[in-house]
């Protein structure tokens, strides 16, 4: 991972970023997964799991605002929430902003690296692990969907990538996003990550959407520019009955229910993102891919 004070973070088989370590802060190993924090010049501190950077300092807030506030929006008065993964809190720190929301429950299977976040990542959670609004639950999100009865105004998955022989593969399937679907309320709105988006490393995210389809009769792609994922990063909204709060009514709506200024998203960040270009929107279209608990879509990593 350090080779002469430099990060090499794997972007695809045939490209890498490298990036100059200032600081290590932790590395070990979870249950799951490798670990490592570091401070990383140009992207301030990083959260790194098996040799990849999951967050950065620099950007996290343009990836956290994308994910959580369209869908979160689009729901008229969204009080329970569900998200799955986000261990380093900030997905949960920007759905708490929300005043409507009075129940937050994050499932996280990883409480080794959750709870690394709450002592490393003070920045990215600034405290919302504290609030009393949310349950915690160290436990396996299929496991939890599958076996509770509560339903939610909205559903964030942050999931991993469904990276071979990871902890998450089997979230990406038909099969889960039809346990999903059955956990919402009427009106009730998903939003996810799904896989990057920039052109020539799409396949993931294409999958992902046609996948979603299967299962939602709304489905709307979209994606943002990550500096530290080394390009355009994807994810969806999903609804059964709703579309996408229209980009006009975003800003009051942040007015009237959001409780801090935030730095990424708003009216027009909201059009930019749902705007693919043609060639995404024709991939998107032609997509024949469909994931499912017999047949997943696996990432395969190169080793060091």
């Amino acid at each position: 991972m350090n080779k002469n004070d430099w990060f090499i973070d794997r972007i695809t088989p045939d490209m890498v970023q490298e990036y100059r370590i200032e600081k290590v802060l932790y590395t070990g190993k979870s249950q799951y997964q490798d670990v490592a924090f570091m401070e990383i010049a140009g992207l301030g501190r990083c959260l790194i799991l098996d040799g990849k950077i999951q967050s950065s300092e620099l950007d996290e807030f343009i990836y956290h605002e994308s994910l959580v506030h369209p869908a979160m929006l689009t729901h008229p008065d969204p009080k329970t929430v569900l998200v799955a993964g986000g261990g380093e809190g900030a997905t949960i720190r920007e759905v708490l902003v929300h005043s409507s929301v009075d129940r937050v429950v994050m499932i996280d299977l990883d409480g080794k690296v959750v709870d690394l976040c709450r002592r490393y990542l003070t920045s990215y959670h600034q405290g919302s692990f504290d609030d009393s609004r949310l349950e915690l639950l160290h436990d396996d999100a299929w496991k939890y969907i599958e076996q509770t009865s509560e339903k939610f105004d909205v559903i964030v998955l942050d999931l991993p990538e469904p990276i071979e022989a990871g902890p998450a593969y089997m979230l990406s399937t038909v099969e889960f996003y039809e346990m999903v679907k059955s956990r919402l309320t009427e009106g009730g709105t998903v939003s996810l990550q799904s896989g990057a988006s920039a052109w020539g490393n799409h396949l993931c995210f294409t999958a992902i959407i046609n996948t979603l389809k299967q299962v939602f009769p709304v489905v709307r792609p979209y994606d943002a520019f990550i500096p530290s994922y080394g390009g355009n990063w994807g994810f969806a909204f999903a609804s059964c009955d709703v579309e996408p709060v229209a980009a006009l009514d975003v800003d009051n709506r942040i007015a009237a229910r959001i409780t801090k200024p935030l730095r990424s998203y708003d009216s027009i960040a909201h059009q930019r993102l749902f705007a693919l270009p043609k060639h995404l929107r024709k991939a998107i279209a032609a997509a024949a891919t469909i994931i499912t608990v017999d047949k997943p879509y696996l990432i395969y990593t190169p080793e060091d």
